[in-house]
C-alpha cells in the first residue's frame, strides 16, 4: 500500500483555521474596555440618577410589598382592610401587632364606632400610599390564627402613625375601652 492510501480522512470538526484567532483577543479586550469605560464615565443623566437613588432607597429599606387595599366587605377577602389593626393581604389575615384600634364590627358606643371607622380609613390610606414591609414579631400567629406582623414603611411603623393621630393605642396585651 502506498502512503497516500493510508492517510486519515480530514473531518470537518477537526479542521484548523488559518490566520489570527480573534475570539481569544475579544475575551481579553472586552472586559478591559468595560473596565476603562466605568472609570471614564461620569454617571447616568441627572434624572436617571435620581430615579435610581430613590429606587435604591426603597429597596434598602426593604419595602417590597405593595397593593391597592379596599375596605373589606362580604366573604371573599383577599387584599382589604377589616379595621385599623386587621387586614387581609394576598389571602392571609394579618393582625397588626403593635397597635390596638377601636372595633368596627361590634363597637360599645357611637364614639368607638366613629373612631374605628376613621382608623380603618386611615390604615387603608397609609397602605395605599406606597410600598411597605410586613415585619415578623416574637410569635407568628395570635390565638385566632391571624398572622402577627408590624407594618412599616422606610423602617417606621404605620401603626405608630395611627397612635400619633389618636386613632390607635400601642398594643399592651389588653383591649382598653374606647367609650
Amino acid at each position: 500500500m502506498s502512503r497516500r492510501s493510508r492517510s486519515r480522512p480530514v473531518l470537518p470538526f477537526r479542521r484548523r483555521r488559518k490566520g489570527p484567532r480573534w475570539g481569544n483577543a475579544l475575551l481579553v479586550a472586552a472586559p478591559l474596555a468595560a473596565f476603562a469605560l466605568v472609570f471614564a464615565w461620569d454617571g447616568p443623566p441627572a434624572g436617571l440618577a435620581a430615579a435610581l437613588e430613590s429606587s435604591a432607597a426603597g429597596s434598602a429599606a426593604g419595602d417590597a410589598e405593595s397593593a391597592q387595599f379596599a375596605v373589606c366587605s362580604g366573604r371573599d377577602r383577599v387584599t382589604c382592610v377589616v379595621d385599623g389593626d386587621t387586614i387581609w393581604y394576598r389571602g392571609d389575615k394579618i393582625r397588626i401587632a403593635d397597635i390596638n384600634t377601636p372595633e368596627v364590627s361590634q363597637p360599645d358606643c357611637a364614639r368607638e364606632a366613629a373612631l374605628g371607622d376613621k382608623a380603618t380609613q386611615r390604615m387603608r390610606a397609609l397602605l395605599n400610599a406606597g410600598p411597605f414591609s410586613l415585619e415578623p414579631v416574637d410569635r407568628d400567629r395570635d390565638r385566632y390564627g391571624r398572622l402577627l406582623r408590624t407594618v412599616t414603611r422606610d423602617g417606621a411603623s404605620l401603626g405608630a402613625v395611627l397612635v400619633d393621630e389618636g386613632l390607635a393605642e400601642e398594643w399592651g396585651g389588653r383591649r382598653p375601652g374606647w367609650c
